[in-house]
């Protein structure tokens, strides 16, 4: 069985401020990401999943009906999880160097990353992933996830509303750029590199 504590912040709910604040990451962490956990427990409750790692359920679980629901839940808590680690305050001066093939410069990663959140209709997230050794900027929608994909997730977004609502409201460009200008935790990209 999961529980929330498996998953801790590595920073204080305080520490996005202020950028995001700690009455949104009570809010996210405490309640969404505890919830997704409590539903994602009651799914694999006697099932085959019991036993398994949160990616193997995900990845087991991906491309069934009779597993949706056990797919929805466990791949919001590994993006949950992966969000909150992509994230702290900091401005870095370049990309980290493996990414330097893939784009001409920090200002051209992040346009391209903009590029593609702003094409997200509703709920998703926006992500840099590995695919066969390449590196790309993509999209989910939902609570999908690269793993699902075979692919390697090196940075993520969340833009579900209740990522953002309580601080940017219906400001969700001025959220991305804020998330791009400030909140990027490369240290943590360059660890999943």
């Amino acid at each position: 069985m999961f529980e929330l504590n498996q998953y801790p912040l590595t920073y204080k709910k305080s520490a996005l401020q202020p950028y995001i604040s700690e009455t949104t990451m009570d809010f996210h962490y405490e309640k969404h990401l505890a919830t997704y956990i409590d539903n994602l427990n009651k799914a694999i409750k006697g099932t085959d999943f019991i036993n398994l790692s949160l990616k193997q359920i995900i990845i087991k679980s991906s491309h069934s009906k009779e597993t949706r629901y056990t797919f929805n839940n466990a791949a919001q808590v590994f993006n949950h999880n992966f969000f909150f680690n992509c994230m702290k305050i900091g401005v870095p001066q370049n990309l980290p160097k493996k990414l330097f093939n893939s784009f001409d410069s920090l200002d051209d990663f992040k346009s391209q990353f903009k590029a593609v959140a702003n094409t997200i209709f509703g709920s998703g997230w926006v992500w840099l992933v590995t695919e066969a050794r390449e590196y790309k900027i993509v999209k989910t929608a939902n609570a999908d996830t690269p793993i699902a994909h075979n692919q390697t997730p090196l940075l993520c977004l969340d833009l579900w509303e209740h990522a953002y609502y309580l601080d940017y409201q219906n400001k969700r460009g001025e959220f991305i750029d804020t998330f791009l200008n400030h909140l990027i935790n490369w240290e943590f990209v360059e660890s999943c590199l």
